[in-house]
């Protein structure tokens, strides 16, 4: 779920604020997982004030903590390495009816799963409300420091990993295909996701810098969506596309914010939404521009922008059309993957 505070937005545009902190972890951190292990795991990243501060190199360190699943069946005594994919949760957190079923759905594929918990760690149970609480630009980093962990695994094949996510991890599965981002976490590795899957993504305010990955990029989107609107993400797609990325996307029509959802679809008051605003952000160097003119703003107009288009209300639920639909296209891109 996707809310974006004005402090929020400042903070992540410009880092002006430290807006997360790490809880302390007595369990091991590996950086590695050259060990063959799974299960729960908990791993380095970094938490960034936003972009600037993220491709800067020097966020403040963090240890996060994922999921790690193999497919039944696959156990470590076969030679074969398996796809993998990142699952990155929306601003509710690891729902306990979204993440782990899809975590399963892929299992079932033959892919490895894992699972990142980007709030519990940082003492963080929901940024719905408030986002300025952990900015986007650092669960970005997380859903990279986690390919570049799982890239280390005897049992996964480091070329066939993709990144799937759900609203506000729907734009860490758009961002991470921004070369800048990639870049500033791998050092000169070459490892990169192989496919990116963003559901019901927030395009209003999007991240845009060059080079785009050609790895392929599926964005499922409701075409009742009143929280984050299709039509933003259909004008991000174009750009992708204008640069070369290789980007499907499928708009289910009648379908709200979270059709993979078991609930009904509700209308909630008190949610804050984007959907009124359009500027994007582009990362080298960090400005704000506005959709309408094209203008750049100083980091002092930005506030005033905001306050004006953001507005409160969503409608969230379920739809099981719409999710039959989504289950079956990522199948087929994931098995695309797996094929690879």
């Amino acid at each position: 779920m996707y809310a974006m505070a004005r402090a929020a937005v400042c903070a992540g545009l410009f880092g002006v604020l430290v807006v997360a902190f790490t809880a302390p972890v007595k369990a091991e951190t590996v950086a590695n997982l050259a060990d063959g292990r799974s299960g729960p795991i908990l791993f380095p990243s970094v938490t960034p004030s936003g972009p600037s501060q993220f491709l800067a190199g020097d966020a403040p360190a963090s240890v996060i903590s994922g999921t790690l699943t193999f497919p039944e069946g696959a156990g470590g005594g076969t030679a074969e390495r398996l796809p993998a994919m990142v699952i990155s949760h929306g601003s509710g957190g690891i729902l306990p009816d979204r993440e782990p079923v899809w975590a399963e759905r892929l299992r079932k594929l033959g892919v490895a799963t894992f699972v990142v918990d980007s709030f519990g760690p940082r003492g963080i149970a929901s940024t719905g409300a408030d986002q300025s609480r952990l900015p986007l630009a650092a669960s970005v980093a997380d859903a990279l420091h986690a390919l570049r962990l799982l890239a280390t695994h005897p049992r996964i094949d480091p070329a066939r990993i993709g990144v799937i996510g759900f609203s506000k991890g729907g734009q860490v599965a758009l961002y991470t295909a921004l070369e800048p981002f990639r870049g500033a976490v791998m050092a000169g590795g070459d490892e990169r996701f192989a496919l990116h899957v963003a559901l019901y993504a927030s395009c209003s305010i999007p991240y845009m810098a060059e080079p785009v990955s050609t790895a392929p990029i599926l964005l499922l989107l409701g075409g009742a969506d009143d929280y984050t609107p299709s039509a933003h993400c259909a004008r991000y797609v174009d750009w992708l596309r204008a640069r070369g990325g290789d980007v499907s996307l499928t708009v289910l029509e009648g379908a709200h914010h979270g059709f993979d959802l078991p609930s009904p679809p509700r209308f909630l008051q008190r949610v804050q939404s984007a959907r009124g605003c359009g500027m994007d952000i582009l990362l080298d160097p960090v400005e704000a521009r506005l959709w309408t003119d094209g203008r750049v703003l100083r980091s002092d107009e930005i506030d005033a922008y905001l306050r004006g288009c953001m507005q409160r209300g969503g409608t969230f639920g379920g739809d099981p059309g719409a999710l039959a639909q989504a289950i079956g296209e990522v199948e087929a891109a994931v098995n695309r993957l797996s094929a690879r």
